[in-house]
């Protein structure tokens, strides 16, 4: 792979790559290590949130207490791609792969390592694909796949039903519309800061 072909990445505290005007350079930085450090950091609270607590009730749908922490790394991933480029990200996969096999119940693990392993994989592949066209348009496509995907195969290996499909459904969707607003506030104010 050549220099021009490697994905972008952030170069400075400043910028994630692309998402704040992009940088080449493939450096970790220290932006980087805050988002790999809340990459990792939501795996843990959502496994952890998923054993211990109960459901929520919004209306009559029920979501599962993890959800929408499990919603926000669907976001993180994508940033870390930014950051790391895929071979980043699939680290980064891994090491939440093997933290949801040691956080969780037993039933739990299993559901989360598999639902996480594909929905993650997937989700960074659409956003590979779609990011030189939009990077908060590749964001929102690889978190509405990595969502469904995430949540048609967590939930009836954790819950043995499909009822909590809605809710989490419902919960990852709202963390993905307020993941994608902070980026897009975030990048108006860096434009409206160069200005």
């Amino acid at each position: 792979m050549t220099a021009a072909q490697r994905p972008p990445v952030a170069a400075s505290p400043l910028a994630l790559g692309r998402l704040f005007g992009g940088a080449t350079g493939r450096r970790v930085t220290g932006v980087s290590v805050v988002v790999l450090a809340a990459y990792v950091g939501t795996i843990v609270t959502a496994n952890w949130a998923s054993t211990h607590w109960s459901a929520l009730l919004v209306g009559a749908v029920a979501v599962p207490a993890g959800t929408l922490w499990a919603g926000v790394t669907f976001t993180l991933r994508d940033l870390l791609h930014e950051c790391l480029g895929g071979r980043g990200v699939l680290g980064a996969i891994a090491a939440g792969a093997g933290l949801s096999w040691l956080l969780a119940s037993p039933q739990i693990a299993v559901a989360s390592v598999l639902a996480f392993t594909v929905s993650e994989l997937v989700g960074s592949i659409v956003y590979g694909r779609l990011r030189g066209w939009s990077v908060v348009g590749a964001v929102i496509g690889s978190n509405l796949v990595g969502l469904g995907i995430d949540s048609v195969l967590f939930v009836p290996l954790a819950f043995r039903s499909f009822a909590f499909v809605p809710g989490q459904i419902l919960g990852k969707t709202v963390a993905t519309v307020l993941t994608v607003a902070v980026l897009v506030v975030a990048r108006a104010v860096r434009r409206a800061v160069r200005s």
